[in-house]
């Protein structure tokens, strides 16, 4: 039997993508001693937000199959049926990656 974490409240589960470090060139770039780059993976579950979020008509920004980018401090991790998987609140995500048209203008500011 297989399980499935189901995130509380605004809460998001995450299945982390292994860091790409070959870039376009052919380079491979080695991880740094220093601080950690920002982690990506795929957003599995989302809570169902927060009790007054309906109130004000706010809805959770991500869904499951978005691409997103957190810190490496984000969350905690946890481990269901050995694969292991972040569990952060959505306001810890930095951001959802978008594939966006290289012939479209740049919106405007």
């Amino acid at each position: 039997m297989r399980h499935e974490l189901r995130p509380l409240f605004d809460r998001v589960v995450i299945k982390e993508l292994d860091p790409d470090r070959v870039r376009r060139s052919g380079l491979v770039v080695p991880p740094a001693d220093d601080e950690p780059p920002p982690q990506h993976g795929i957003v599995l579950a989302v809570g169902p937000g927060l009790d007054w979020w309906s109130h004000v008509g706010v809805k959770m920004p991500v869904k499951p199959g978005d691409h997103v980018v957190f810190p490496a401090s984000a969350g905690t991790w946890v481990e269901v049926d050995e694969e292991r998987l972040l569990v952060c609140r959505v306001g810890e995500l930095l951001g959802a990656m978008e594939l966006v048209s290289s012939a479209a203008p740049a919106p405007e500011r």
